[in-house]
């Protein structure tokens, strides 16, 4: 799928100059988006390795270009983003390459995807800023996406099929917590299912191989544990609001968030083993929020366990009555938000790197992250505040 001429750069000879919307919306291939300095557009393809040789071939051209998109792949679906920021402006330097992809699209037979419309947060001063400047095609069908008061709640909207993770679910998960790691409004995430039968019953077994090789298969599993890694690494408090069936990698993607509130009628469990599976991908967040043995007899029984069982193993925040889900999560979600987002995420991201560390090593790493804290403004306030006897300020830094 080479191209035979590289399309040359479109607008202003100077590539550092800014663009505008209108410039931009004129040059813009069918089916892309510009936000906020970013090009972002998704392509519909039935055959995943055609995905796969695009998304190699949309690299090589912007290797080529000196530009490093965000290529994401799921079955079914490319999608593309491409950003540039300088500092102290947000500039566009080269619609050339999104042509390009364009017309190795075209070559390719993918189709664009209608241009969405990305969510938004209102701003402390009242303005609306873009919850996913860096990738703004992150809601889908089968991902819902709402942001309020300064936290971003993921839906997966599969009700059907019990919420099942679709390669396009997991794949859009890993964008929102992408977007909502590099968004300073947003404090805090959660996850949930939509209705209320089922926060996730597992991988979506048939859909999922549909059309795929084995080796296609075995690249795209690699996403459910990029996407833990992806929620370890946020750097914001993640919350899983779980009613119904929680199964197999649901289960997983639950335990991967750091808190977890659940109703009274919830289920857990590992039913890969019934299926002639083993729940390899989600052995991690499983063996971190349990003792192992547990974890294995879940592992290697298929049993699955009512929400009284699952918190005293220690694996819940809460449980509440059903009807009380929404107002705990809601509640515990906004204290999470409202407390210092670099101390949030300093200290978040020193709890998961010591975590199972020796304690000489530990102490050696969380000794001078005390002193960095202590010097940094958020410090000051808090402590100003407290001798106030006021509200704290928070400015991040």
């Amino acid at each position: 799928m080479a191209v035979e001429a590289a399309i040359a750069p479109v607008g202003p000879t100077d590539p550092t100059a800014p663009w505008s919307d209108g410039q931009i919306a004129e040059s813009l291939p069918s089916g892309w988006i510009h936000v906020e300095g970013a090009l972002a557009v998704t392509y519909r393809t039935g055959d995943f390795s055609a995905g796969v040789a695009f998304v190699d071939a949309v690299a090589a051209a912007a290797e080529g270009r000196n530009h490093h998109p965000d290529v994401g792949l799921t079955y079914g679906a490319v999608s593309i983003t491409l950003s540039s920021h300088d500092v102290g402006a947000v500039t566009v330097r080269d619609l050339g390459l999104a042509r390009e992809i364009a017309g190795l699209a075209a070559a390719a037979g993918l189709l664009p995807e209608p241009a969405p419309a990305p969510p938004s947060v209102r701003s402390e001063s009242g303005g609306i800023r873009s919850a996913a400047r860096d990738n703004p095609a992150i809601a889908t069908e089968e991902l819902l996406v709402e942001v309020d008061g300064g936290v971003m709640t993921l839906t997966i909207n599969r009700p059907e099929r019990r919420n099942a993770l679709s390669w396009d679910v997991v794949s859009g998960l890993r964008r929102a917590v992408r977007a909502a790691r590099d968004d300073d409004t947003v404090g805090a995430i959660v996850i949930t299912g939509a209705g209320d039968r089922a926060f996730s019953a597992g991988a979506d077994l048939g859909g999922m191989a549909d059309g795929a090789s084995v080796s296609d298969l075995h690249r795209a599993r690699g996403d459910l544990a990029a996407l833990f890694a992806d929620l370890y690494g946020c750097g914001k408090p993640t919350i899983a609001k779980v009613r119904g069936y929680c199964l197999a990698g649901g289960f997983g993607l639950a335990l991967a968030c750091d808190l977890v509130v659940a109703s009274s009628d919830a289920t857990f469990g590992t039913p890969e083993i019934n299926v002639g599976l083993w729940p390899y991908m989600i052995t991690v967040p499983l063996t971190r929020s349990m003792p192992p043995k547990k974890a294995l007899e879940l592992m290697m029984t298929g049993r699955r366990i009512d929400a009284a069982e699952a918190d005293r193993l220690g694996l819940l925040t809460a449980v509440v009555d059903p009807d009380a889900l929404d107002a705990a999560v809601a509640e515990t979600a906004a204290t999470l938000a409202s407390k210092s987002p670099t101390v949030m995420a300093l200290g978040r991201d020193s709890f998961y790197s010591v975590w199972g560390r020796p304690a000489s090593e530990a102490l050696a790493q969380l000794h001078p992250l005390l002193s960095l804290n202590a010097s940094l403004e958020d410090a000051a306030e808090g402590i100003g505040a407290f001798l106030d006897k006021r509200e704290p300020r928070w400015r991040g830094r």
